[in-house]
Parts: structure tokens; C-alpha cells; sequence
């Protein structure tokens, strides 16, 4: 019997809820809830499809920015080669009139020591003349052909 007295306040119960609209009002409560949720999706899908553009937009500037990259170091590795194929030119350049003012420093060195030998050696033949024709010639004569003598050798050697 209690079973029976818990069945009609049930029922009781369920249609003093029917009377006051209960149900119109979880219903409500429900399509609300559906709707709030419905445009928590629609924003969350705008949100993701706007993301995907920003990505896609990132990896094209991503992109393009190692693409300059690469082509500012070639750029650079083609400026140093250059520059060094520039500076072995130099150094060849500088090499060239080193040697070059080596050699001439080298000739006119012979030069001077050609020039001194040939002095050197004029001395010493004017010296032997001399001494040979002091002890040949003898006077005014000897003295006159020995000025002249050392004179001309003078004049040929120099």
C-alpha cells in the first residue's frame, strides 16, 4: 500500500509540474544551452579557419624569408670570392713590382760594382804603367809621356 501512496504522489507531484510549465521551462533551459553551445562551435570553427589562414600566412612569409636568406648568403659567398679573387690579384700585382724593384736594385748593384771593379782595375793599370814606364823612361820626356799616358787611360776607363 505504500507503493501505492508513493505512485499518486508521484503523479501528483508530476502534474503540479505539468500545471506551472516545468517542463516548458527545462525545455527552454535546454534549447538555451544547445544554442550557447552551437555558437561556442561556430566561433571555435571561425577561430580554427582564421588560425589555419594566420599558419598558412607564416609559413609563406617563413618561406619567403628563407628564400632570402639563402639568397643573401650566396650573395655573400659570391662578394668573398670576389674579394679574394681581388686580393690574389693584388698580391700577384705587388709581387710582380717586388721583384721587379728587387731586380733593379740587383742590376744597378752590379752596375756600381762593375763600375768600381773597372776603377779598381784602371787604378791598379794606371799604377803598373806608371811603374813600368819610371823604370824605362827616364827625364822630361818620361815625366810628359807618363802624364799623358795616365791621362788617356783615365779618359778610356771611365
Amino acid at each position: 500500500m505504500d507503493t501505492f501512496w508513493i505512485a499518486v504522489g508521484f503523479i501528483i507531484f508530476v502534474g503540479i509540474l505539468g500545471y506551472f510549465g516545468v517542463h516548458n521551462m527545462l525545455l527552454k533551459m535546454l534549447d538555451d544551452r544547445g544554442q550557447k553551445v552551437a555558437d561556442q562551435l561556430a566561433a571555435a570553427s571561425s577561430l580554427r579557419m582564421e588560425a589555419e589562414k594566420l599558419l598558412a600566412e607564416y609559413e609563406a612569409k617563413r618561406a619567403a624569408a628563407e628564400k632570402d636568406a639563402l639568397a643573401i648568403v650566396e650573395e655573400a659567398k659570391a662578394e668573398a670570392e670576389r674579394i679574394r679573387l681581388d686580393q690574389e690579384a693584388k698580391l700577384a700585382d705587388f709581387v710582380t713590382r717586388r721583384t721587379k724593384m728587387a731586380e733593379q736594385k740587383i742590376a744597378q748593384a752590379e752596375a756600381s760594382a762593375s763600375a768600381e771593379v773597372r776603377a779598381a782595375a784602371a787604378d791598379a793599370a794606371i799604377r803598373a804603367a806608371t811603374e813600368i814606364l819610371k823604370g824605362q823612361a827616364t827625364g822630361k820626356l818620361a815625366d810628359d809621356m807618363i802624364a799623358a799616358g795616365l791621362k788617356e787611360v783615365k779618359t778610356r776607363l771611365n
